[in-house]
């Protein structure tokens, strides 16, 4: 498998393991935080956590529909970040940082299985 579809691969388990995590304990009462929680952003959080990690499996078996759902998430992802910057008054700023970081992380992800490198023989010839 190339480099790039490990990274991406890589990249988006992390994320989405975060996101599960992260949403579980703040979901079950495990964690607390000094800021206004908006419950169903944190069950989007973990349910597309979920989703990220079915995904990474998709790109490191580099399936023909992965680069259509990285696509969705982003877009998805895109929408809540837009929704919750100008049309939500009660957000957190810390939930908007988290959505931009996910934006961000998503969009090297699309980059990464779109990047095509041509394999090179020692002499630096293509193949």
């Amino acid at each position: 498998m190339k480099t790039t579809l490990i990274i991406a691969t890589i990249l988006a388990s992390l994320i989405g393991i975060l996101s599960v995590i992260s949403g579980s304990m703040v979901l079950l009462g495990l964690r607390s935080v000094d800021y206004r929680v908006l419950d169903w952003l944190v069950v989007y959080n973990v349910s597309l956590g979920i989703i990220s990690i079915m995904v990474a499996y998709q790109i490191g078996k580099q399936h023909r529909k992965s680069k259509l759902m990285i696509i969705s998430i982003l877009l998805l992802h895109l929408l809540v970040l837009g929704y919750l910057y100008f049309f939500n008054e009660s957000v957190a700023v810390e939930s908007i940082k988290a959505m931009a970081f996910r934006v961000g992380i998503w969009g090297a992800i699309i980059l990464l299985t779109l990047i095509k490198i041509p394999k090179t023989t020692h002499n630096n010839i293509k193949i």
